[in-house]
Parts: C-alpha cells; structure tokens; sequence
C-alpha cells in the first residue's frame, strides 16, 4: 500500500514540475517579462500552492494562459508594448536578412 502512495506521490510531483516548468516557459516568452517578473510568479505560485496544499492546476487552470494573465497584471504596459515593437522590429530585419542571404546564393 505504502508504494501505491509513494507512486502517486511521485507522478502528482512529476506533474506539478511540468506545470511549473511550462508556466515559466510562457512567461518569459511574454513581451516585457524580464528575470525579476518570472522569479516573483514563481515564488507567488510556490506559495500559495504549499499554504492551500493545491496542486497549480487546480488553484490556477492552465500554465499558458496563466502566464499570459500574469504578464499582464506584473510588466508595465509600457515596457510591454516596448517589448513588442522591437520583437516586431528584430523579425522584420531576420526575414530581410534571410531574403538577402537568398539572393546572394543565387
């Protein structure tokens, strides 16, 4: 019996580890999320998850959309938009470097 629960243990831990790894995957993929946002998150999600003793999908559904709904709430609008505009930026000067690269091979 004793294994059993060692089992479930186990793969509710493997589990919770996936959650949180992916929810800190798609949070730092928002724009504006520096290392500061992503180790606060962590640290509220760590928190509240021992304090209630839930597991993270349960006290917070989804990593992805999670980590969208927390981007929001902790990167200044500003800084965000900052972010996407040289995100955008940055792929317009890949895509015409890749063109560039093209002709020249012609």
């Amino acid at each position: 019996m004793a294994t059993r629960n060692q089992t479930t243990d186990a793969a509710r831990e493997k589990d919770r580890e996936k959650w949180m790894a992916r929810f800190q995957v798609r949070l730092a993929m928002q724009p504006g999320v520096d290392r500061a946002v992503v180790i606060q998150a962590v640290e509220d999600v760590t928190v509240h998850c021992v304090d209630a003793g839930e597991h993270p999908r349960t006290a917070f559904g989804d990593p992805d959309a999670y980590a969208v709904q927390v981007a929001a709430r902790l990167v200044p609008t500003d800084r965000a938009a900052r972010a996407r505009r040289h995100n955008a930026v940055m792929d317009a000067l890949d895509s015409t470097l890749k063109r560039v690269g093209e002709i020249a091979d012609l």
